[in-house]
């Protein structure tokens, strides 16, 4: 049975140092860290790097892997997060699914994937999700 979890989240994001850019097309990298709040109640760090056209503004693309530690409506653990996303000319398209076989604790098993509102700067999850039963 498929679950949904919903609620906000605070994001940090601090560059790091890359040498991969060339000729005008920039790769960057970046730390994050998050505060989820809501259904799943906690934190997350992880690694971004991300491509933009210099030829084209508005396109470009960006990984991401993310551990989150805390609680899913009342089961505790920790898992990742693998975040695809593309950028062309202003259209977005993500994808954020469950590592496989990442969840530990109350969350072993843990599968799904999350999808991120974001309004008047606000960041939202709502995260479909489904896990063994106890």
């Amino acid at each position: 049975m498929t679950l949904r979890a919903s609620g906000s989240f605070e994001v940090t994001l601090v560059p790091l140092k890359s040498d991969a850019s060339e000729e005008g097309h920039e790769i960057g990298r970046q730390t994050i860290d998050k505060r989820f709040s809501g259904d799943l109640d906690g934190t997350s760090r992880g690694e971004m790097m991300f491509a933009m056209s210099a030829a084209v503004q508005g396109s470009g693309a960006y990984v991401a892997i993310e551990w989150v530690k805390g609680r899913v409506q009342g089961r505790s653990g920790s898992f990742a997060l693998c975040h695809v996303g593309t950028m062309a000319r202003g259209t977005p398209g993500l994808t954020i699914t469950v590592v496989p076989d990442s969840g530990t604790g109350e969350l072993v098993g843990l599968a799904g994937t999350l999808a991120i509102t974001i309004t008047d700067g606000k960041h939202f999850y709502d995260f479909d999700y489904s896990l063994p039963e106890l």
